[in-house]
């Protein structure tokens, strides 16, 4: 049996390593720390998303109609509507990530492709989102986390009832 190989989220270093070697290490962890956040999303598993986010994080989800908060508020309020949906597939891509080596901060710009479906009047609808999220990040002891995200949502495609055409522009006081 062939098991892929896990990627550790770095919280230190190992002296030996070059700085060269530190950033790739923090990229990769990075890297891993955005899927996981779609994967766990994905899979309805709310209560672990204290993996991806600091307890004091806010995140925005303002323009996709959602809520700003802190992350206990916020991830209440994804664990009340994303069961909505039949099933939802989170991409992640296109990571941008600014990191200087050995950096506790970072930040990153990646966009999200997200197809949902449900049901509504008995009839199957995919309602189909593109955006981009911006990220603060910050080293912790237990590695990556996302102190500050706010979710750009750019277009949709066939939108839920009561729904906009397009999307709100981001609130003014969204970076904040």
């Amino acid at each position: 049996m062939v098991t892929a190989p896990v990627v550790p989220n770095f919280p230190q270093y190992d002296r030996s390593m070059t700085d060269a070697q530190r950033l790739l290490a923090d990229r990769i962890a990075i890297d891993d720390l955005l899927t996981h956040y779609a994967t766990l999303i994905d899979s309805r598993r709310f209560e672990e998303l204290d993996q991806v986010f600091t307890l004091h994080a806010v995140l925005d989800y303002r323009s996709a109609g959602g809520i700003r908060g802190f992350f206990p508020e916020v991830r209440d309020w994804l664990a009340s509507v994303l069961p909505a949906f039949t099933w939802t597939q989170h991409l992640v891509v296109n990571r941008a990530v600014e990191l200087a080596p050995g950096a506790d901060e970072a930040t990153c710009r990646s966009l999200f492709h997200n197809p949902n479906s449900m049901e509504i009047e008995g009839r199957p609808w995919l309602f189909v989102v593109g955006g981009a999220y911006h990220d603060r990040l910050v080293r912790t002891d237990s590695g990556w986390r996302i102190r500050h995200r706010v979710e750009e949502t750019i277009w949709w495609d066939n939108p839920l009832p009561g729904l906009d055409a397009v999307p709100p522009p981001l609130p003014a006081d969204c970076f904040d």
